[in-house]
């Protein structure tokens, strides 16, 4: 069975070591975001949900706010799935639907009638994951920046 609940200030350690896993080339800055979100002192994300196995091993989490846009969205109060992360050894086992689900049940209870999410163009692995939640894919791009 797959608990899935708020994000506590107990769960910290183990949210951090997912971020680490998820997000690898920011290693120094997870810790300061996490203790920032407890203290209330950052807009994003508006909630973490976290997943915890049979044993109350923490197993993955997802980070969730609200956009006033998403690509093909029609409404200015979007739910999205702004991270997304399940263990390794943890996958293909409903872990990352618990996640989704609750999240979606979250963004209803924000008053929110649309999902939605992104991932890196080149990751197969994550499309197909969302799709198989029921995400349609609704635009590919691609993102430039230059300093001026």
């Amino acid at each position: 069975m797959i608990e899935v609940r708020p994000v506590v200030q107990s769960d910290a350690i183990a949210w951090q070591r997912m971020r680490e896993a998820l997000w690898p080339s920011a290693p120094g800055e997870h810790a300061g975001e996490i203790e920032r979100f407890f203290a209330r002192e950052v807009h994003e994300p508006l909630a973490v949900l976290i997943a915890f196995d049979q044993q109350a091993d923490a197993i993955g989490f997802a980070e969730l706010n609200i956009r006033n846009y998403a690509e093909d969205c029609t409404t200015n109060a979007i739910a999205y799935l702004e991270g997304w992360y399940v263990e390794p050894h943890a996958r293909r086992r409903g872990v990352g639907a618990a996640l989704v689900r609750a999240a979606e049940d979250w963004g209803r209870a924000q008053g929110c009638t649309e999902f939605a999410s992104d991932a890196l163009i080149d990751n197969d692995v994550s499309a197909a994951a969302h799709a198989a939640l029921g995400f349609t894919e609704t635009a590919r791009i691609r993102c430039f920046r230059k300093d001026l």
